[in-house]
């Protein structure tokens, strides 16, 4: 299993932070495009809060794959994990933290996840999918810095 960590402080307060975090069109348009994500089951717009779950439908490593999470810890404005009820992976647990910080929100993400196929998914977790799921949450959460920050 593979725990990430990002850290990211955001010009704004923390319940516009909690709110962008959490809304479902925002979430597609700060993904990588080349994902072509779409939320295309569950909570598709909007926020999504305590119970929601939501399906995307993305292209990752070249698999178009779909992966259904449910929002199963959530106390606003600090913090919502969810978890993947359905997809690739053989589990994934996704904690996303907002801390305010004067003016400004320390966005903190926690995920963790296990790839399926044993010792192989074990090598496939340390070769390709823990740079690329942290350079994946870096960038969106890099994007969703500059959205927030340019709509406050």
């Amino acid at each position: 299993m593979i725990t990430l960590r990002t850290e990211i402080i955001i010009n704004a307060p923390i319940q516009i932070c909690f709110d962008y975090a959490r809304d479902i069109e925002v979430h597609t348009k700060t993904v990588w495009p080349h994902t072509r994500e779409l939320a295309v089951d569950g909570v598709r717009e909007g926020r999504i809060g305590p119970g929601d779950s939501v399906t995307f439908e993305a292209k990752h490593l070249f698999v178009r794959q779909r992966l259904t999470s449910k929002i199963i810890e959530y106390q606003e404005p600090e913090l919502f994990t969810d978890v993947m009820q359905r997809g690739i992976f053989k589990s994934l647990r996704h904690r996303h933290e907002f801390i305010e910080q004067d003016e400004k929100t320390l966005m903190i993400d926690i995920l963790r996840f296990e790839a399926p196929l044993g010792i192989v998914g074990k090598i496939i977790e340390q070769l390709i999918l823990k740079k690329y799921i942290k350079s994946f949450l870096e960038y969106r959460n890099n994007k969703l810095k500059k959205l927030i920050e340019e709509n406050v």
